[in-house]
């Protein structure tokens, strides 16, 4: 039975509401039961059986934000759009909070799916996703698993599993520094047991350092600021558990990657801190499969990680509408 939850029916988005779609909220549950919450966007004056697309991200942070808008434009475009918030963040359900996992996570977006393909007003031959920073990579994941989708898009992707195990730009990629680090988590457990909570792990740093790396500076300038401040977001108030994604530390999501069929754009941009994630995540897709027509990297000029969570003028949606019309 589905978990009865709290939706905000106001306008609550870090973007202004279009007048070209209409706007709803629904639910949906997973296969381990736990329930969650999306906006869906359908363009206005339609009728008949719509493609649609599922999306989700950035990494903690909610549907209001960085998923909504693409949602929203894709929907002003002609798609029926789903932008969810994954389990245990935001206004889905299960407990404990902030917690995060490379299988429910996944498993979220096939539930996004089962929802989509059930509609009357969908299509289900013509279903696909759009993951955004870390959920880039848990769409990529999906692609690989789920038969059903048509079409992925990886937007300024991040490996959560290669993060989490090797630190940035592979800086701790060694045992002993992953030995540390596991340490260091289950010591954490342990306070946690004891303690009967979970500590947090802090969002985005506030106040900001002077001496901050240039992507730190970027994510303030996103989550702390009128731009993509929430008050639901992960990374705008407490951040994630500290054990919150600890599985993902020897659990590789990205192995059969080059084994997707079906069509994936992978979008970056140039000058993002992240880049080498979509570059060597393509690279790894596209080897050895014979599948690998339909598979494309897209270098934005000049543009940093969090150009791509809401700067609209250089987001390729007409890329991406172009892609999903013509791949789904």
């Amino acid at each position: 039975m589905e978990e009865k939850l709290v939706l905000t029916e106001e306008w609550d988005k870090t973007f202004p509401k279009s007048d070209k779609v209409e706007h709803s909220k629904v639910t949906f549950h997973n296969r381990y039961g736990i329930t969650l919450a999306a906006d869906v966007y359908k363009p206005k004056n339609v009728s008949g059986k719509l493609a649609a697309i599922a999306v989700c991200g950035p990494f903690g942070a909610v549907k209001e934000q960085a998923s909504g808008l693409y949602a929203q434009k894709m929907a002003e475009r002609g798609f029926l759009t789903m932008a969810f918030d994954p389990s245990f963040t935001g206004e889905s359900g299960g407990q404990p909070r902030y917690m995060a996992s490379p299988d429910i996570n996944t498993e979220d977006f096939q539930a996004a799916v089962d929802y989509l393909s059930l509609r009357e007003d969908v299509d289900p031959e013509k279903i696909g996703i759009i993951g955004i920073c870390g959920w880039g990579g848990m769409a990529l994941n999906v692609a690989a698993l789920d038969t059903r989708i048509k079409a992925t898009v990886a937007s300024t992707m991040y490996d959560m599993t290669r993060v989490n195990a090797n630190g940035y730009f592979d800086s701790e990629d060694s045992e002993e520094a992953r030995y540390a680090k596991k340490q260091t988590l289950n010591a954490q457990r342990l306070e946690d047991y004891k303690n009967g909570s979970y500590a947090l792990g802090g969002g985005v740093v506030d106040p900001l350092p002077e001496d901050a790396p240039f992507f730190v500076k970027d994510y303030y300038d996103y989550y702390k600021t009128e731009r993509g401040y929430h008050a639901r977001s992960l990374n705008s108030n407490g951040g994630w558990n500290v054990t919150g994604c600890m599985s993902f530390m020897n659990q590789p999501i990205l192995k059969y990657s080059n084994e997707i069929r079906s069509a994936v754009l992978v979008i970056h941009g140039e000058k993002a801190h992240s880049c080498y994630f979509s570059k060597d995540a393509f690279n790894d897709m596209v080897k050895d499969n014979p599948y690998s027509d339909n598979k494309e990297l897209m270098i934005i000029p000049d543009a940093v990680h969090t150009d791509l969570y809401d700067k609209t003028d250089i987001i390729p949606f007409d890329k991406m509408e172009e892609f999903f019309k013509k791949m789904l």
